[in-house]
């Protein structure tokens, strides 16, 4: 039946379906809501300024949070985070601004972990329990695992284990807008907003045109209609769910490279050998 593989940051499209199944079931008012507001009991924390109070939770869906987190290397704000057993939420909230949110695009797993805290806020439960519940009871998934530290808080950015299989329904569930069979799972106008770009890349970097609600946003295949770009949620050392619905197909990869150059060389695959296999 296949192993469960780490998916890292692929873990955090699945992020995104919480949010928004959240946001449909009343628990969350929408993607305008203050960062601060759902953690009232934390007003004391460093670096609060008018800044860091106008962030809201579409902010950190788009990677546009202004805090200064990033992931480059050893000493960045997220290695710190991945050594610290417990207090992920504090240490994220206290980062200081270094921009207006909403306005530069910084790659940040912080703002993705703190939503498993805004879940467990407005739901009484963290990431793992409510998308056990509201997808992957749905989808018939069991073998999950999670990566969480000492206070029991998942690793939203990068610490969800599923089998391939398993990846591939949950992309399957994204094609077909949300519904799995007789029901609706994510709402279908989520599924439609978060899979668009909010974020536009300048250029055409390495065949990412663009990110949406923890979704990236890939060209539209070379001989295809070049109109419908397709999406993808993407982990480090090559993890991948692609959704391409010009072709009704989703393709899951599970790759496990050290090698930066590598972790492309599927994106690449795709393009010059998948795609054109079904064009024809």
């Amino acid at each position: 039946a296949g192993s469960v593989h780490m998916l890292q940051s692929v873990t955090k499209s699945f992020t995104s379906a919480a949010i928004g199944i959240a946001i449909d079931k009343g628990y969350i008012e929408s993607v305008q809501e203050p960062v601060l507001g759902f953690f009232p009991d934390l007003e004391g924390i460093d670096h609060v300024d008018d800044r860091k109070r106008a962030m809201t939770l579409e902010d950190l869906l788009t990677m546009r949070s202004g805090t200064d987190y990033h992931e480059r290397g050893p000493g960045s704000p997220h290695y710190e985070l991945n050594t610290l057993s417990s207090g992920w939420t504090e240490f994220v909230l206290s980062r200081p601004m270094i921009t207006d949110p909403g306005t530069n695009y910084q790659y940040d797993s912080g703002g993705v972990i703190l939503m498993s805290a805004i879940l467990e806020a407005r739901t009484g439960e963290h990431a793992d329990a409510f998308l056990a519940e509201h997808v992957f009871a749905p989808l018939g998934i069991e073998d999950v695992r999670w990566f969480r530290n000492a206070e029991g808080h998942p690793h939203t950015g990068g610490g969800l284990m599923l089998r391939p299989r398993d990846m591939a329904k949950f992309g399957l569930l994204y094609l077909r807008k949300g519904r799995w069979e007789d029901e609706q799972v994510v709402p279908a106008a989520w599924v439609e907003t978060s899979t668009r770009r909010h974020v536009t890349f300048p250029g055409v970097q390495r065949r990412m045109t663009g990110y949406g609600y923890l979704w990236w946003i890939l060209p539209p295949g070379p001989e295809g209609d070049r109109k419908t770009e397709m999406f993808a949620a993407c982990g480090f050392r090559a993890q991948y769910i692609f959704v391409i619905p010009e072709h009704d197909m989703v393709v899951v990869v599970t790759g496990h490279t050290q090698n930066g150059d590598d972790q492309n060389k599927p994106r690449e695959f795709l393009y010059s050998h998948i795609l054109p296999a079904v064009e024809r």
